[in-house]
């Protein structure tokens, strides 16, 4: 994502600049990898706004407090600007039309987490009368009002680009979704057959009447309310009906080849159920078939102080996500009000928590269509990871460690070297100890098979598990038992504090002396994710790195406190209080007239002490470039504020999740990675860790590849404006720069 020497009018000169205070290495190589890493990224036509030039900032008081709300911007009204850009994403056509459509179910599907956590959080804090507010001064029931009419305009689209755009255009290469009602007679004769041999015999229709209650309804489950006429067997006039559709039951139903004319045809199982409820309700007429879907509070409470053991606590509490309070309802846009309001009752909402929509109630089903359809032209192309040359020629990853550092950038290169290590340990007889923190490494884990190997082998296997990792807890709760029984130490981190960290410590003997083998990164050791989420990895033998991370898994498991670390910097002790101080040396040493600059990428910045830190360093004239790929709170391009602050967000094929935070420090040149974002969960409720990569080539490899080069993209990126919105940089003519397909191009290789 490069720069432009002319910038766009609009469009704040630094933006688009190179960065002109860092010295430009004649052979940009990592210590860790001996062959060139990434070129530095060739100069980007100017770019262009999508429509107007941004409105001008609104003018600040020239003694405003920095905590003053306005110059805040509502946490939630920004998560939902970010839904908004990965929406943008499903529109482009100049991705390809299979993935528009996978754009367009991670929009839905992310709504859906907005829902379960952050607006059962706000919904949890009216019912309680917390008085709550954010430093945007907002309180519960004005960011819920407000979240509803940003949330209707960003349905409205979804449906509307699934509608008249992607399906059509689907249609004209071959791969049809029918409507129930477009079906011929042989296409609806198989369909009533599928549903009598593979439907009916699994569903369970309950008749709404005093013997037969409305019925639980799982958590963003498909339903179905069925209006009806007529007596039934028992001559009861039961008038509604509610079909809950298994969840073993394909959404996405493939025709035979024979009755689709040469097509791929598929049909929904909402369409299905409507097309033979009647089937369901024999003797019985039928007058509307209306899907329907309850969001819930999914967050699980759990007390830590009070229980015996969490891991009993954690199997007991994940049912009871299935039936939280409800949230949302989201019901067929032709809805009966009758109906709607019936609902609307049973789950106990109100009229603003109702949300009615023009087609599949969850879009995030229909992802199902990416797998089934085999076209690769309508798919990104494929790429296969890179790997540094010096792992594509010795196999031994203990003799490559202590030989020189290895640093990786996922999904460019390959995760391989960190299973490769994980397993060589498991099997080495010389190998005494394997540590590592998980969070995330999802279901069938290839790590996690690797720790039961070592466990097996007769390692002093520790795993420290967060059992509490949103959405992953089943798995780390299945992963946590498998581990216990194989005999490795079982812990889940601190009392009140998750476990976040991304570190591995291999104990090894070699001649007759302990060494240490470390991995740390700023992405989870899930191996799907690391095709998927950018990250950097970082593997050494160094001594100071193999201590701190012995020093961290001491204090994890057991009951001591640590001394200073000699390389890393963790939270919740030491990283806010660092990055305040390296902020704050910036806003020094631009008051003195000296050079200064700060630089940082992260998934969110929410956290009001760094943000009035900021602040204050833009004030002193610090130049300021932050890559905040979802939430960020502050407000850029103020006057008298941040008029020195830019702030982009990258979306693009795969999600941003490096952090990598990067200051002049007076020439010293201080570059962490880490695994924390700028939010007070990270500095302040989670065990983190920060960690320089050693070596001026690797941390000028970091630099570029970080941070440079999505300073520079002009195809991805989004300029955040001082009201909160973003405004996406288009190029002139002469094409634009993509800081991802530039990183795949160097690092990656296309298979021939």
């Amino acid at each position: 994502m490069t720069e432009a020497a002319n910038p766009a009018p609009g469009i704040p000169t630094r933006l688009v600049r190179t960065d002109a205070d860092e010295e430009r290495a004649s052979a940009p190589t990592s210590s860790a990898d001996p062959e060139p890493a990434t070129a530095e990224p060739p100069p980007a036509e100017t770019p262009a706004p999508d429509a107007a030039p941004a409105p001008a900032a609104p003018a600040a008081p020239a003694e405003i407090p920095l905590s003053d709300p306005s110059l805040y911007i509502n946490r939630e009204l920004s998560l939902l600007e970010f839904h908004e850009r990965v929406l943008a994403q499903a529109k482009d056509s100049a991705n390809p039309l299979l993935e528009r459509l996978r754009f367009l179910t991670i929009c839905s599907s992310i709504l859906d987490e907005f829902f379960e956590i952050r607006v059962g959080a706000l919904k949890e804090q009216l019912a309680l009368g917390v008085p709550k507010t954010g430093p945007d001064g907002m309180g519960a029931q004005d960011t819920l009002k407000k979240v509803r009419g940003v949330v209707l305009r960003i349905l409205t689209e979804q449906y509307r680009v699934l509608n008249e755009e992607l399906l059509p255009q689907l249609r004209d290469e071959g791969v049809v979704l029918y409507q129930h009602t477009e079906l011929d007679p042989e296409q609806r004769a198989w369909v009533r057959e599928y549903f009598r041999q593979e439907v009916l015999p699994v569903l369970t229709p309950i008749g709404l009447d005093p013997a037969h209650p409305f019925p639980r309804i799982l958590n963003k489950s498909l339903n179905f309310i069925v209006s009806l006429d007529g007596k039934d067997a028992f001559g009861r006039r039961s008038r509604a009906a509610v079909i809950q559709a298994p969840r073993i039951l394909p959404r996405i139903i493939a025709l035979p080849n024979a009755l689709t004319d040469g097509k791929r045809g598929y049909v929904l199982l909402t369409g299905v159920m409507q097309e033979c409820v009647g089937d369901v309700f024999p003797n019985r007429r039928v007058h509307g078939c209306h899907q329907f879907r309850v969001t819930r509070n999914s967050d699980l409470w759990i007390d830590e102080e009070e229980i015996q053991d969490l891991l009993l606590a954690v199997k007991g509490e994940l049912p009871r996500r299935h039936f939280g309070n409800a949230v949302r309802l989201e019901v067929s846009a032709n809805c009966p009000d009758d109906m709607v309001g019936f609902l609307r009752e049973r789950f106990g909402l109100e009229r603003e928590d109702v949300y009615p929509v023009d087609g599949p109630v969850n879009q995030h089903r229909l992802e199902a269509l990416y797998d089934l359809v085999d076209r690769p032209r309508l798919k990104y192309p494929p790429f296969v990871p890179g790997l540094p040359k010096r792992l594509t020629k010795q196999s031994d990853m203990f003799a490559i460690l202590r030989d020189r550092d290895i640093l990786l950038h996922h999904p460019y290169q390959s995760f391989s070297p960190v299973l490769q290590l994980l397993r060589q340990a498991a099997a080495d007889p010389d190998v005494l100890a394997v540590k590592l923190v998980v969070y995330r490494t999802g279901v069938d884990s290839p790590v996690g098979e690797a720790l039961l190997a070592a466990a097996n082998a007769g390692k002093e296997v520790t795993a420290v598990i967060e059992l509490l990792a949103r959405f992953d807890e089943a798995a780390n709760v299945e992963l946590a038992s498998r581990l216990q029984e194989a005999g490795a130490k079982v812990v889940y981190g601190i009392v009140g504090f998750k476990a976040h960290a991304k570190m591995l410590l291999i104990v090894r003997r070699e001649n007759g002396r302990l060494r240490r083998y470390v991995h740390v990164g700023t992405g989870n050791y899930n191996s799907r994710t690391t095709r998927q989420y950018t990250d950097f990895a970082f593997l050494t033998s160094d001594e100071e790195y193999g201590s701190d991370v012995h020093d961290l898994f001491q204090q994890l498991t057991s009951l001591g406190r640590n001394g200073p670390l000699k390389q890393l910097v963790q939270t919740p002790f030491d990283l806010h209080r660092r990055l305040l101080e390296l902020i704050e040396q910036e806003e020094q040493n631009a008051r003195e007239g000296k050079k200064s600059r700060i630089m940082a990428k992260m998934n969110a910045l929410i956290e009001p002490q760094i943000i009035q830190a900021l602040y204050r360093a833009s004030q002193a004239g610090v130049s300021i470039d932050l890559i905040v790929r979802g939430i960020c709170c502050l407000r850029p391009g103020i006057p008298g504020v941040s008029e020195n602050i830019r702030v982009r967000s990258i979306v693009g094929r795969f999600l941003e999740h490096h952090r990598v935070f990067h200051f002049h420090a007076g020439g010293e040149k201080v570059t962490l990675c880490a695994s924390a974002d700028w939010m007070p969960r990270n500095f302040f409720r989670r065990v983190e860790a920060a960690f320089p990569v050693k070596g001026k080539k690797a941390r000028l490899r970091l630099v570029r590849e970080g941070l440079r080069c999505f300073l520079k993209d002009t195809c991805l990126a989004w300029e955040m404006l001082p009201d909160g919105s973003y405004r996406r940089l288009r190029p002139a003519e002469g094409g634009c720069f993509s800081a991802q397909e530039f990183l795949l191009e160097t690092l990656a290789s296309r298979p021939h």
